[in-house]
């Protein structure tokens, strides 16, 4: 399995149904914290985003502890 796809279900498994864009694959800390733009809403149909993860319980620690399990 990829780590594109190893990321995409550790987020599943950690918050079901969370929105992202991942920019390349996320294989460190480094690429979690630069290479993601997390989705929090929408406006008139466009989508916001932020750089910075607005959910307590997907930390990277957690997201690897996942992606290690697959």
């Amino acid at each position: 399995m990829d780590s594109l796809l190893k990321f995409n279900s550790a987020i599943n498994t950690l918050k079901s149904g969370t929105q992202y864009v991942a920019s390349d694959n996320i294989v460190n800390e480094n690429d979690f914290k630069n290479k993601i733009q997390w989705v929090t809403g929408e406006n008139n149909g466009i989508a916001i985003t932020t750089g910075t993860c607005p959910h307590s319980e997907i930390t990277w620690t957690k997201v690897k502890e996942e992606m290690d399990k697959l």
